[in-house]
């Protein structure tokens, strides 16, 4: 935003205050020294009038344009000349000299109280609309010098101003107003900053404010999702604060950004509009916002037409969206699709036969006349009046006369069947008749003011009309409610308007869609986009995104110095997910979930463990089960079999019960398969280490054995026998036994292994473990099985070369070599084999010691029941052994 601009426009405005003060200033000093006030200054203003008991001033835009008077200070200067007619600033003067007379005819309003108008041509100018406030005030129109009584004091000349048309003057006009409590009334100054009550006391209006409008249009932005707009304002106080709330309310929460903002010049400048228009043809922006005035917008559209700029959705403010100066074959191509911003349609019932009852005044009167008619037909009709009227003079070859006048008035004036501005203005007069209404209705004694006093239209002041019209509140004929809040506002609501081209290239305005605030639902935006006129090929509305959506999945990050709707779209990283459009951020899946492959929802995770029904569950499984048949198998061999020489050699017993326990270690196996739960995790680990350790008691026992007998061979040896009978056996292997059990028992009480989910090894899966509980736990079970297998191999070691032809003891040594090697090969294995194969390895580990113990041990005993029973004899034993 040029803030140098918005100081200039500052500084205008005191400029005028300064002037004013001076006016003031003389008047003053004048009245000291005369019981009479003499003006300063009489300005010659266009203008209408009409006497009554109370007058009330309007300030209207009749004409365009203005040349400005050479300043040589040689002679008195002037006002600048006007020119350039606008038909709907003379309509809007006509309303409100129908709602006086309305108000008038009415019995119930103001009955015994005839109003009176002032109203006055602002050329859209300040230095015009400024002095016609001035007169207004002050009576400078009327006559060259008021008689006063009391030095000047008395009931001013108006109560109440409609007006002014543009926020500029508006500002200027009310900062002044104010100071005296000058109620004015405005039909179309929009901007936001006229609802400050501290430095606008006395400012109403009946035209929404810009904030809303503003609202209103950053609604429209987010129904179409268009987040990519650029901004053109006008260099006045209207398009300064609307910038002010574009930048502030226009963000990605409130419906996207601004591609650029930028300035157009009250006059002429070839070169700046260029460079504007370019801006725009450059920019990715498809959609304009154009917050000006009728003027500068005007020039913009003709440098865009040179240009021949396309393919733009254009977004009006309430100024321009109604211009008929736009709404022409030379700028509709450009134009036509159009979305404005309009003031509410109202109907005013008899207004068309008002405006049809204006006929020209036959004499000219140029300081106090109603010589705004007369330029009505000159500039519409090209009609000229010359005094004395002796009839209708003729123009241009032809008299302006008769039918075809008529119907070039019901064309150009008539029309009333879109009231917008007007409408507006029959409001103001009715407020402020109201409020009068009221006003002159309070009863003595219980009045607002002072010591309950009333308000009395001999000695009234404008500041006791200010109260009163804080508090109207009536309902027009249209049905729309009229009521002001704590700022002067009216109660907000504009219609959403479209520019429809038809077939034989005349251009429709017609009413899409309004919005309006609402005091339970807010802002309530109502659209029928069906019947939306669009300027596109696809008859779609555009797209205007700097960045297009990002899906869901993703994220979005911002590009480095460039606008918040300016983003890339980075995909979530993994555990994340963003299930909207357009995520600030992702967000992180629960614990037993991951991001499913689009990352937009969340899925639970797979679970691993070791199944029953996956390939290697089903080997292992068989394997255990294979493994505990043929336990099954050998013991049924010995069984069968335990009267031969070589079962009962080799302690039968003990033979049965390590084949027991053989199966009980296969068996433990199938513990360590399946989902873990619970009891399968306390029950693993204690079945194999007490299966485990009865097998090897078995084993360390029977290895004990061999030796006490061969020693019990020797002479002096058969006392040693007797420590080794079959209760000591079962008793040496039980308590070996329930030493594992014991430490199983106090492992299981103070540390119990329990299911664990582990995500360490796939961030995707859970793995089904059984977490160990205690680690000294599981190194105690494992360290007292190696115990009793080093015990076990050293005593078969020993024992290896003892004579006898069937060596048990090298049976032994050599099953616990292999059950040696494998435990030793499984503790690597285990600590570095993720999830399931830890189970696996351990699996592994038990069949494979188990089968290492079952083969080396009674594999070459069922070779020689089976297959060579000649040898199963005790001569043969005993042969074998003595012939070695």
């Amino acid at each position: 935003m040029n803030h140098r601009k918005v100081m200039r426009v500052f500084l205008g405005n005191k400029l005028l205050l300064l002037m004013l003060y001076c006016c003031l200033f003389s008047a003053v000093s004048s009245s000291l020294y005369s019981s009479s006030c003499q003006f300063l200054r009489q300005f010659i203003l266009n203008g209408m009038h009409k006497t009554g008991d109370v007058i009330l001033g309007g300030i209207f835009a009749i004409n365009l344009f203005s040349a400005d008077p050479d300043l040589t200070f040689t002679s008195e200067p002037q006002l600048p000349t006007c020119n350039g007619f606008d038909i709907t600033g003379f309509r809007q003067t006509q309303t409100m000299a129908f709602a006086i007379n309305e108000i008038n005819r009415n019995f119930n309003l103001l009955p015994n109280v005839t109003l009176g108008y002032s109203l006055y041509d602002n050329c859209f100018q300040l230095r015009i609309g400024f002095p016609a406030a001035l007169s207004l005030v002050s009576a400078a129109g009327k006559e060259e010098q008021l008689t006063l009584e009391e030095n000047c004091v008395g009931t001013p000349p108006v109560l109440g101003i409609v007006g002014d048309t543009t926020s500029s003057n508006s500002i200027a006009i009310s900062t002044v107003l104010g100071l005296y409590r000058m109620p004015l009334v405005s039909y179309f100054a929009s901007c936001s900053c006229l609802s400050d009550r501290q430095k606008f006391p006395s400012f109403f209006r009946t035209i929404p404010s810009d904030a809303f409008q503003v609202n209103a249009m950053i609604q429209i932005l987010k129904h179409f999702g268009w987040t990519w707009t650029g901004l053109i304002i006008s260099d006045d106080d209207y398009g300064v604060h609307a910038a002010r709330s574009f930048h502030s309310d226009l963000g990605p929460a409130g419906g996207g950004c601004l591609a650029y903002t930028e300035i157009l010049p009250q006059g002429y400048d070839p070169a700046e509009l260029r460079r504007i228009v370019n801006v725009m043809r450059n920019s990715t922006a498809r959609v304009v916002i154009v917050f000006a005035n009728n003027f500068p917008t005007f020039n913009l559209m003709k440098e865009v037409v040179r240009q021949n700029v396309t393919g733009l959705q254009w977004i009006a403010s309430e100024i321009w969206s109604s211009a008929a100066a736009l709404q022409t074959p030379y700028f509709i191509p450009y134009l036509r699709g159009t979305l404005g911003i309009s003031v509410q349609r109202g109907e005013i019932p008899g207004l068309r036969d008002f405006l049809l009852q204006i006929r020209p005044e036959l004499h000219h009167n140029n300081t106090h006349g109603n010589n705004m008619v007369n330029q009505f037909w000159e500039h519409t009709f090209q009609c000229r009046f010359a005094p004395p009227p002796a009839g209708w003079v003729e123009a241009g070859g032809e008299l302006c006369t008769g039918q075809e006048v008529i119907e070039n008035v019901e064309n150009e004036l008539v029309d009333v069947s879109n009231l917008r501005s007007e409408y507006n203005v029959y409001k103001a007069v009715y407020a402020l008749a109201y409020a009068l209404d009221n006003l002159l209705q309070c009863e003595p004694g219980r009045g607002p003011f002072s010591n309950n006093t009333c308000a009395y239209l001999q000695r009234l002041e404008p500041w006791q009309l200010v109260y009163y019209l804080d508090k109207v509140n009536f309902t027009t004929k249209f049905g729309d409610r009229v009521s002001f809040d704590e700022n002067g506002d009216t109660i907000p609501i504009y219609d959403i308007i479209n520019w429809v081209w038809l077939p034989d290239g005349r251009t429709k305005v017609q009413t899409v869609g309004e919005v309006k605030r609402s005091p339970f639902k807010g802002e309530e935006l109502t659209l029928d986009a069906e019947k939306i006129f669009w300027n596109f090929e696809s008859k779609q509305p555009p797209r205007s995104v700097c960045s297009e959506s990002c899906p869901p999945g993703t994220r979005m990050a911002r590009k480095k110095g460039e606008p918040e709707c300016c983003f890339d779209c980075v995909p979530c990283s993994e555990g994340k997910i963003s299930n909207t459009t357009d995520s600030m951020e992702c967000t992180s899946c629960p614990e037993d979930f991951w991001t499913s492959p689009q990352r937009d929802h969340c899925v639970p995770k797979k679970t691993e463990f070791l199944s029953y029904h996956e390939p290697l569950g089903i080997c292992l499984t068989t394997t255990s089960l294979l493994g505990t048949c043929i336990c099954v198998v050998v013991l049924g061999i010995f069984i069968h079999h335990h009267n031969t020489p070589i079962v009962r050699a080799n302690n039968s017993e003990l033979s049965f019960l390590l084949l027991v326990s053989l199966k009980l270690c296969f068996l433990c196996s199938l513990l360590f398969i399946g989902r873990p739960r619970l009891w399968t995790c306390q029950l693993r680990h204690a079945a194999f280490g007490i299966s485990f350790v009865l097998c090897v008691s078995c084993i360390l026992v029977r290895t004990m054995v061999v030796l006490a007998v061969f020693r019990a061979s020797k002479p002096g040896g058969g006392s040693t026998l007797k420590w080794f009978g079959a209760v000591q056996q079962r008793g040496t292997v039980l308590f070996l036994t329930s030493i594992q059990a014991a430490i199983c028992t106090v492992w299981l009480v103070s540390a119990s292994p329990v299911p664990h989910k582990n995500t360490q090894y796939h961030s995707d899966k859970i793995v089904y473990e059984c977490a160990v509980g205690s680690t000294v736990g599981f190194t105690v079970l494992l360290g007292y099985i190696g115990l009793l297998a080093v015990l076990s191999f050293l005593l078969a070691f020993l024992a290896r070369n003892l004579p006898d032809s069937f060596n048990e003891a090298k049976l032994i040594t050599f099953s616990m070599l292999i059950f040696g090697a494998v435990w030793v090969a499984f503790v690597p294995g285990y600590i570095n084999s993720p999830g399931k194969y830890a189970d696996a390895v351990e699996v592994f580990a038990i069949l494979a010691s188990s089968f290492g113990l079952l083969v080396a041990l009674f594999g070459p005993k069922c070779y020689i029941i089976l297959l060579r029973p000649e040898r199963n004899t005790k001569k043969a034993i005993m042969g074998r052994g003595s012939t070695k």
